[in-house]
């Protein structure tokens, strides 16, 4: 006997609060980690994941938040700014050796950053998605969200542009590239 009750499909605020705990649950495993070699996967992993999150809500979130958002242009250009310190920093940590001091420096910003631009999104942005945004239709955002990170790029490159247009037109190759990378150097992405 089935309670008749349909399982709620996530919508896109509950993916990307997810995608935000998971990374900020990440970067602290590092730091608690002894084993340099291990920090480093971690740090991959977090990498990788943070540049699906953006590329995807580049992609369609934000777009969604300049049309139904008062003034979501305005915020749209203040978290392309904040993705692109990220992607710099990220790119920064990449290049740095795992044991080498200033690794763990540059995991605490790259945290703290994270934490920053998360809390913007979830206590401000988020609750006007979803007072702008019928359901269903956040549930739809949800799922190009979902398939975007799995073509998205899993490296930082601070040179490529914020842009809706971009991702959709060259970003899946630059994904592709990335994944070919990572899987012939062993690169840990999940």
């Amino acid at each position: 006997m089935t309670s008749g009750a349909e399982p709620v499909e996530q919508d896109v605020v509950d993916i990307l609060t997810a995608d935000h705990q998971a990374m900020v649950e990440l970067l602290s495993t590092i730091e608690t980690t002894p084993d340099a070699k291990q920090q480093r996967e971690l740090a991959d992993t977090v990498i990788a994941e943070v540049m699906r999150h953006a590329v995807a809500e580049e992609m369609y979130v934000y777009p969604a938040v300049e049309e139904h958002v008062p003034n979501g242009a305005e915020e749209v250009e203040h978290d392309k700014h904040e993705h692109q310190e990220i992607v710099e920093l990220m790119k920064r940590l990449e290049g740095i050796d795992s044991e080498d001091p200033s690794f763990l420096v540059t995991v605490r910003e790259l945290d703290q950053l994270l934490r920053h631009h998360a809390n913007d999104e979830e206590t401000d942005q988020f609750p006007k998605l979803r007072a702008s945004i019928p359901a269903d239709k956040l549930v739809d955002l949800g799922k190009k969200v979902e398939n975007a990170k799995r073509l998205a790029p899993t490296r930082p490159h601070p040179e490529a542009p914020h842009s809706e247009l971009f991702h959709k037109t060259l970003g899946a190759g630059v994904g592709l590239v990335d994944r070919l990378r990572d899987k012939l150097s062993g690169r840990h992405t999940e």
